[in-house]
């Protein structure tokens, strides 16, 4: 019982990474590669703030202003000096790897012995669910104003959004801006709930939040009242749970977890474009019959 309420807390952290990514992923078709190094940057964050006897909410709220940061010069590598947005993604990482190194001092910082937001008084798993309501009531909210808006519209259809005078980059920043963000932030959050950050726990951070993505979004796709965020938070659930019983029931073996990330991916997707392309196929054939008859008539 204990494992299981352990990998809901960690389903409900990660949960938050993978709204992150669904703003440059869908929202802003944006493949994002820096969020690996945002990842690590918010346990980079955390473990310095703790060490130097700063106050956990006070450190967790600097790691989410790090990882806007982070997206602010994706951004800006991307606009203004015009380089492609899966390199500038790239060197980012690359410089965050670095960056998180020099802030913690060493690759490995243990937490346990320090007062952080997992061992007060509050439950974890309650506490992991008071920040997962507030970042999808937020983000709800905001992609809900006319300035969420613009953001959806900027990823849909950018020239559209030009022409209509607004400025493109900016909003295109700020979308990078909150993804690396609310990814910065989870990194800070999991540091602190196991209790130790590693320069090298943001590798497959993207591929773990794509599968979320895609989990979530393939399973929901008809049900219109259901919000994208939370066809995100449920595929969270059901990939880090997939994840913890085919380990645990010694289906797949800890080596082949990549292995089975991406073959889950692949399961989804080629479900989700198999269907796309039968309805087009019936659409196309009703509307070609409805046309022949139309002439006969």
């Amino acid at each position: 019982m204990t494992g299981i309420i352990s990998v809901a807390t960690q389903s409900l952290i990660l949960s938050i990474m993978a709204l992150g990514i669904y703003i440059s992923y869908k929202i802003l078709d944006f493949p994002d590669l820096s969020v690996d190094g945002s990842f690590a940057l918010g346990g980079a964050v955390i473990a310095f703030a703790l060490t130097n006897n700063i106050s956990p909410v006070l450190g967790t709220i600097l790691a989410l202003i790090c990882g806007l940061i982070s997206g602010f010069i994706t951004g800006v590598l991307h606009i203004k000096l015009k380089i492609s947005n899966l390199l500038s993604g790239i060197l980012v990482m690359g410089m965050l790897y670095s960056i998180n190194l020099g802030i913690m001092g060493k690759s490995n910082v243990p937490l346990f012995s320090y007062n952080h937001l997992f061992n007060i008084k509050i439950s974890p798993v309650v506490l992991a669910i008071l920040v997962v309501l507030a970042c999808k009531i937020i983000l709800d909210l905001f992609l809900n104003t006319g300035l969420g808006y613009t953001l959806k519209a900027v990823g849909d259809n950018p020239q559209m959004v030009k022409s209509l005078g607004v400025d493109i980059d900016i909003i295109k920043i700020l979308g990078l801006m909150l993804s690396n963000g609310l990814v910065s932030l989870s990194g800070s959050l999991l540091a602190q709930f196991q209790g130790f950050a590693d320069v090298n726990m943001g590798i497959g951070t993207l591929v773990l939040g794509i599968a979320s993505i895609i989990i979530g979004l393939s399973l929901f796709k008809g049900l219109v009242f259901i919000k994208s965020t939370t066809a995100i938070l449920v595929g969270a659930f059901i990939y880090q749970f997939t994840i913890y019983f085919a380990i645990n029931l010694g289906i797949v073996s800890p080596n082949n977890l990549k292995l089975m990330t991406s073959i889950v991916i692949i399961l989804f997707l080629s479900v989700s474009n198999i269907n796309i392309f039968a309805n087009k196929s019936t659409n196309y054939k009703t509307s070609k019959k409805r046309g022949v008859a139309h002439v006969t008539n």
